[in-house]
This record gives structure tokens, sequence and C-alpha cells, in this order.
């Protein structure tokens, strides 16, 4: 079984290549590989049995005025790759998100509600979803995930503690829920799905549980040594971005229980020992 990771020097890409640490690997940056180009991508894509495709334009802001260009890499490049995973009867895992559902909801979101992006970044990805089932329908899985942090890139929780070394107190809103999400918890559990006899199709990856960014930053600062009541509730009126964000970002994990691997673990569990393992002081 040869794997192939595009994306392969971001935050995910990173922790995926250790969570296939033993195993054939190709790991491709974006200096590497331009998912947008299909004759580039069918090369790379030649000789493997999975493609995780970690690689997305992640400008949430920036989007708003550049959709053209995020489409390209999220929606072009999964089709694309799925394009050519088809081909070599490859599957493919796509990496998904949150922000293709509108986050007017109050219980969890599960893995076959209607998508609903309100932001170009989340129709850019529900593109690439629904490319990437069209074309390759019997070998792609869709993996969403949500408020990702790691060792390997600029996240909420290393810049929570940033901060700590420069503001007394920091205002974090309360009012968007989600699921605080350990990237080296994701790639173990891309790589559970993939040695299942799991179905295609879509799951939900994020850690388990629920939070506010108040509630994850407060974690944040008590898995830092630092004091929690530092951190002050706001809301979001006080910061007014271009891009909306969901207010609601749960999201169900019914899928693995129906394929008969357990969903992944509780959030708190999982800071806990990614502050334990000098994670969130990464480079």
């Amino acid at each position: 079984m040869k794997y192939l990771i595009t994306g392969a020097t971001g935050m995910l890409g990173r922790d995926m290549q250790a969570a296939l640490d033993g195993r054939s690997f190709t790991a491709l940056g974006r200096a590497d590989l331009d998912v947008t180009d299909l004759a580039a991508v069918t090369d790379a894509v030649a000789g493997h049995d999975v493609i995780i495709n970690a690689a997305a334009y992640t400008k949430v802001d920036d989007a708003e005025s550049n959709e053209d260009a995020a489409y390209a890499v999220n929606a072009v490049g999964a089709r694309n790759l799925a394009r050519a995973a088809s081909a070599g009867s490859a599957k493919l895992v796509q990496v998904s998100t949150d922000y293709v559902f509108n986050g007017n909801a109050t219980t969890p979101y599960q893995e076959d509600t209607p998508v609903d992006p309100i932001s170009a970044y989340g129709r850019t990805k529900a593109a690439g979803e629904q490319f990437a089932l069209e074309e390759n329908p019997a070998g792609s899985y869709i993996v969403r995930t949500a408020w990702l942090y790691g060792a390997h890139g600029p996240n909420f929780a290393k810049t929570m503690l940033r901060l700590a070394g420069s503001h007394e107190t920091v205002n974090v809103v309360d009012d968007q829920l989600g699921q605080p999400t350990w990237t080296a918890d994701l790639a173990r559990h891309i790589v559970l799905l993939l040695d299942s006899d799991a179905p295609a199709g879509v799951y939900h990856g994020t850690n388990s549980g629920i939070a506010s960014w108040y509630d994850f930053a407060r974690a944040v600062f008590a898995a830092g040594g630092l004091d929690p009541e530092r951190v002050l509730p706001t809301d979001s009126s006080q910061f007014v971005r271009p891009a909306p964000r969901p207010a609601y970002s749960v999201l169900g994990h019914d899928a693995w229980q129906r394929a008969g691997i357990e969903p992944m673990r509780d959030w708190k569990l999982a800071l806990d020992e990614a502050a334990a393992a000098g994670v969130l002081g990464g480079s």
C-alpha cells in the first residue's frame, strides 16, 4: 500500500506523515505539487493506492475577495485528485470543514445534513466535497474537521499562549460553539478509517465534546500553567471580520459508529496530552 499526502507541509499534513510512519508514502507540499494542474496531479497520483488531500486554501477572510483562487485549490484541486484517484482505482481522503454548514443548528450536524455554506471558503470546500464524491464515488472519503490546532503551524491555541505573554487579559468570544481538534488525533483517525472496511462517504473528524472559543482559551491557559481567569468572555459583535463564522460548529460522529470505529476522544483529553507533549509550544 502506497500513500500520497498533498499539503504535506501544513499542520495536518505533517501529522499525517507521523501517523504513517513505517509505511510507504510520498509527501508533497505546495511547492512540490500544484493541485490545480490536472496533468501534474495525474502524474503525482500514479502508482499510489491512497491519496490524502490536506492541500487547501484556508485563508477564510481572504477568500471573500479571492473566491476564484480559493475555488481553484479547494474545488478544482479536489476534482483533479478525485479524477486521478478514480483512474487508478485509488482511495481519496478529501479533508473538508464545518464551514460547509450555516451554523444555525442547535444539535450536532449529522453527516447527511445538507450543506449550506455562508462564506466563500465554505462554498469552495462544499464544491470540493461534491466533486470528490462525483468523480470517485466508490473510493472517496470526505472527512470534515474544525477548530484545528497542532505542533506544526499557527493556530488558536498557540495564539492564546502568545497573547498571554504580552497581555494581562485576553477577550475571547463565548457565542460560537465547536470542537477543538488536535491534528495528531485527526491524522491517526484517518489512518484507522483507511485501515478499516469502512464504506466510502462522509465522516466528521473532530474531537468529541463541545466548547466555545472562550472555553477552549481557558483550557489552553490552564494546560499551559496559566490562570484561566485571565480569559474574559465577549461576543462576536466585537470581532467583525470579512467572512461570517458559523455560530454552531458541533459535528455528529454517527458514521464512525456505523463503521465499527470509535469516534475521536473528548477534546479536553486530547488537549491535556498535547500540552504534556509540548505541542502547544511547538514550532
